[in-house]
């Protein structure tokens, strides 16, 4: 069962590799979990934005589920995303999901309907009542169009199998407001690469970073840095980082880091509807950048 204490450190949002007809590509989904677990990376999240999950059928997310935990082998938790504005499709997909093997859901604020804050908890409370695993909400206003109120993050914090977040408020005033109140059982997990180093000052228990499926070590060393009180050094490693960042997110996530992945050994640039690949400048220029990376922070570690 998952667990908050087993919610730290550096997750990386995993893109899904798929074949041309839209199925999972198991050989690149195999290659690039290990990767990650050779570089030592404290979970995985599948199924995210980055994993295009509403491109994706119900089985093929139950199919990448399923790789996913074949690979990990209990190593690392395998948080799957919940990405269904509606209830009953969301649930109904949790289930799928744990019973795939993940050991815990990371499910979105419901959308389009724009909720009051009363609904958007009662809705929590709910499915973590229903869940058959611990869940972690997924705050994401820019593309959910509504917020969580930091009062209400507060009450959800302490219901015993709502176990976490991804904060990706970018909103700093807002983040601190969140971690002045949430229950000491619940890991608040940096949802923004761009904002990693700040969230992890101000509170959090590590992030689930979208570069770090690229760039895995730069990622951990920040945290560490962090997690020692070296801010300002955790700062100066991060700043070396925005060049790429500025890159990989120059076109919708994940297509230009799936035009790249080739260098890590993941050879898996199709895109599902309505994604399409980046343009040809963008992936040119990332894959110089990310060489220039890889050759100073995954190099030694492979050698």
């Amino acid at each position: 069962m998952l667990t908050v204490a087993s919610i730290k450190g550096v997750m990386p949002a995993i893109p899904t590799p798929v074949n041309a007809d839209d199925t999972i590509n198991v050989a690149a989904t195999q290659a690039l979990l290990r990767f990650l677990l050779k570089q030592g990376i404290d979970g995985v999240l599948p199924l995210g934005g980055t994993g295009e999950y509403g491109a994706l059928s119900r089985a093929q997310r139950a199919r990448m589920i399923e790789l996913t935990a074949a690979e990990v082998k209990g190593s690392v938790p395998v948080i799957a995303g919940v990405l269904d504005p509606g209830y009953h499709d969301a649930i109904g997909s949790g289930r799928e999901l744990a019973a795939a093997g993940a050991d815990g859901l990371l499910v979105l604020t419901p959308y389009y309907t724009n909720p009051t804050q009363a609904g958007i908890r009662d809705y929590f409370l709910r499915y973590a009542d229903e869940s058959p695993v611990p869940i972690l909400i997924y705050e994401i206003p820019y593309r959910t169009r509504i917020a969580i109120a930091p009062e209400v993050l507060h009450e959800l914090s302490r219901h015993e199998r709502i176990i976490g977040m991804k904060a990706c408020n970018t909103d700093m005033w807002h983040f601190l407001r969140t971690m002045a109140g949430v229950d000491d059982s619940f890991a608040v997990l940096s949802g923004e690469d761009t904002l990693f180093p700040l969230h992890l000052a101000a509170g959090a228990r590590g992030g689930i970073i979208v570069t770090a499926s690229l760039l895995p070590t730069a990622w951990q060393q920040v945290y560490q840095l962090a997690r020692a009180g070296k801010t300002a050094e955790a700062i100066a490693l991060h700043r070396s980082l925005i060049p790429l960042m500025n890159l990989a997110f120059a076109e919708t996530n994940p297509g230009p880091m799936k035009a790249v992945m080739d260098l890590i050994g993941v050879n898996a640039p199709e895109m599902l509807a309505p994604l399409v690949p980046p343009a040809a400048d963008l992936a040119s220029r990332l894959r110089d950048e990310l060489q220039k990376q890889l050759a100073i922070f995954e190099a030694p570690r492979a050698a």
